[in-house]
């Protein structure tokens, strides 16, 4: 292949826009000002090296695959072509749009020798680029022959060595200036030299000339494959380490001033005589394969989790009319604030917490991801009373109140399950998980619904208040907002979307179905049990067979989810605290099995507090981190990026102002609630 020409290499050109014709030109002597000039107001070639840009990570991005490690700095930032795959009709394969240097690194962790840099392994911080390097490459050449069926592979390892080579050699020259290579004629010659692109060659012109149909490639090359496959085995959020952050760490043991210069510009520092005078440009995605329905699924598996179990009860908070008003409306407000974050993505590409570091700085990116990670551990600290109470009820129902085991020791007892899945780095292996709790969830509420309508059917409406509850309404605000859980995924599902100008319709009538159910739980429940409503409905069930197998499976279902919960808060931190992913390192490895280790006990901690007054913990964490996301951020972002007429900024600031005035309002009115003394102890199936 032939190196692409730089973007700011010119043949020659009069100042008045007439071609030069003179091959002199490039022996003729260089004015160092105009060149310098020339060079600084240039665009941004796609191959030049030095130091990643800034910190953008993205936690809510689907997919971090072999590839996206390739294309990913040591601080988390994507810098992606625009396209990475292309369709050709013509022949009906696809091509790869990447440059070679970037797939040949995806090539190489297909390849048997993908060992660390030899500096690494020798603990040297010192390289040789012309002796080493080469005395490696014939090395790694010699031994693919050794391998079975080496013969037939070792062009594919002969072409990465050689674009790592061409690479190498590369960073010791100059790159403002570059003869370009005279392309072949036919666009077929032009992949010879990919590994096969003889036999490939031969095989479509033989076709040809014998009349028949050329044979049908998934893709052009088989480089071009392995990249493709890069992109379909995708983790999210991973923690591995590509082999950019080997050749970083590599620089990292070779100078303390390369080390110095990363830090000050992971933190944002001023740039020096050390920061480099063109940065890589930060590019869009790869684009989403998810259809609208697999949206649908995962829009359901957002939002529907413990929060509905809570709703009867905060439908008591709030009075049977109250609830229904404004349960709609916080849906309807909801729903608008969604679309108004997905326009906004679709004008700034990249995630929640980066859109704020764009419009605002970086301190409101760390609001962001400080929201989130507040919300997320709530999540897991009210799941984890969730569990408790209900495996308490379940304990007491089977041993026929012989045994009552306390609600901290229950808690506690959780540590021992979930800090082994806290240790997973990858959470494509917690889908199974996932999978096992959607359907417990979805027995659940078959079963509750059907409870409901049997306890109306037999003893009526229970005693209700039918319009508001003065005492306590605002409680609702916040667990009405807590049972929206979903809006830290609305930009990623975005992503995963093959279609995504679709999700607007996508993700408005899924709410509209979510809302029914959140609308008809709550109602319903509330009717047939009245001022006995617990803060966890399944406990107003007799006990069972039937209902202790329903509580078992839902609280299964939800001690299930509690990982996929805590994995994005525990990496969101992780990414602050630790520069390595501890792949190569076995400190780093273990700080962060500890750093996990205290997060579950900190949660177990947290939940024994609020297991108390779980609807006023439920309430608290809607309010305070909850209502920011949905209700102050979006309009906020959307305000400042997207929006023109006054309707608009009138309809952001209105929401904007809902939001403030909802979360400090409901938070005072939560704490001054919980100062006054603890709720009622849960119902028990026990004689005292």
């Amino acid at each position: 292949m032939s190196s692409p020409l730089p973007v700011n290499a010119k043949q020659g050109y009069r100042d008045g826009g007439s071609y030069i014709n003179d091959s002199s030109v490039l022996s003729a002597p260089i004015d160092r000002v105009n060149s310098t000039a020339r060079l600084g107001s240039s665009p941004v070639p796609s191959n030049v090296y030095g130091s990643s840009p800034k910190s953008f990570r993205s936690h809510q991005t689907y997919g971090s695959t072999d590839l996206d490690n390739v294309l990913t700095n040591n601080s988390g930032s994507l810098f992606r072509p625009l396209s990475t795959a292309t369709f050709n009709p013509e022949d009906g394969t696809v091509s790869v749009d990447l440059p070679e240097d970037q797939v040949a690194k995806v090539v190489k962790r297909h390849l048997v020798d993908t060992s660390p840099s030899p500096s690494l392994l020798s603990g040297s911080i010192h390289r040789s680029i012309t002796n080493e390097d080469d005395q490696a490459s014939s090395s790694n050449l010699r031994s693919v022959h050794h391998l079975p069926g080496g013969a037939i592979t070792h062009d594919i390892y002969k072409w990465a060595e050689d674009i790592e080579n061409e690479q190498i050699a590369r960073r010791q020259r100059s790159q403002s200036f570059y003869v370009p290579r005279s392309e072949p004629v036919d666009p077929s010659l032009a992949r010879l030299k990919d590994p096969g692109g003889f036999r490939r060659h031969f095989v479509v012109k033989n076709a040809a000339r014998q009349g028949r149909e050329p044979p049908h490639w998934m893709t052009r090359t088989f480089v071009d494959f392995l990249a493709l496959y890069g992109h379909f085995g995708g983790e999210d959020l991973s923690d591995d380490e590509g082999e950019e952050d080997l050749e970083e760490e590599d620089d990292y043991l070779e100078s303390g001033l390369r080390r110095r210069r990363r830090r000050s510009e992971d933190d944002g520092g001023d740039d020096n005589e050390e920061s480099p005078l063109i940065r890589r440009a930060r590019a869009n995605a790869v684009q989403g394969t998810a259809t609208p329905t697999k949206a649908v699924f995962l829009l359901l598996k957002s939002f529907v989790g413990t929060g509905v179990m809570f709703l009867p009860k905060a439908f008591y908070n709030g009075g049977l009319l109250f609830s229904t008003g404004l349960l709609s409306a916080i849906a309807l407000i909801s729903l608008y604030t969604f679309l108004l974050l997905v326009e906004t993505r679709n004008s700034i590409p990249v995630s929640f917490g980066d859109i704020g570091d764009i419009l605002f700085g970086k301190k409101m990116r760390y609001a962001v991801l400080t929201a989130i990670t507040f919300s997320q551990v709530g999540f897991v600290c009210a799941y984890m009373v969730f569990v408790a109470q209900n495996v308490q009820a379940l304990i007491e129902s089977i041993s026929q109140c012989d045994l009552r085991v306390p609600l901290s020791y229950l808690i506690l007892g959780q540590i021992a399950i979930f800090v082994p899945l806290a240790m997973i780095r990858k959470i494509q292996k917690l889908s199974a998980f996932a999978l096992i709790a959607d359907l417990f969830i979805l027995i659940g509420l078959i079963y509750l619904y059907y409870y409901d309508f049997l306890t109306l059917s037999s003893q009526g409406i229970a005693d209700v208040e039918w319009v508001i509850n003065y005492k306590s309404f605002p409680m609702f605000i916040g667990t009405a907002v807590f049972t929206y859980e979903g809006v830290g995924l609305v930009i990623p599902i975005t992503e995963s979307m093959a279609e995504p100008e679709k999700f607007p319709k996508v993700l408005s009538g899924t709410m509209v179905f979510i809302t029914t159910i959140f609308l008809s739980v709550g109602f319903f429940s509330y009717l047939a049990f009245g001022s006995e409503v617990q803060t966890v409905i399944l406990l107003n069930m007799p006990g069972t067979a039937v209902v202790n197998t329903v509580q078992g499976l839902y609280a299964l279902a939800i001690c299930l989810s509690i990982p996929l919960q805590l994995f994005p808060a525990i990496r969101i931190i992780e990414n602050g605290l630790f520069t390595r992913s501890g792949k190569f390192n076995n400190t780093v490895k273990w700080q962060k099995n500890v750093f996990r280790f205290v997060s579950v006990l900190i949660c177990a901690c947290i939940a024994i507090g609020g297991s108390g007054d779980l609807d006023k913990f439920v309430s608290l964490v809607g309010s305070l981190c909850c209502v920011p996301l949905c209700f102050i951020f979006p309009p906020l972002f959307h305000l400042k990026a997207i929006a023109r007429s006054w309707r608009q900024k009138a309809i952001d600031i209105t929401i904007i102002f809902f939001g403030v005035l909802s979360m400090t309002y409901t938070t005072g009115i939560t704490i001054a609630l919980w100062s006054q003394g603890g709720e009622a102890a849960p119902i028990s199936r026990c004689p005292a």
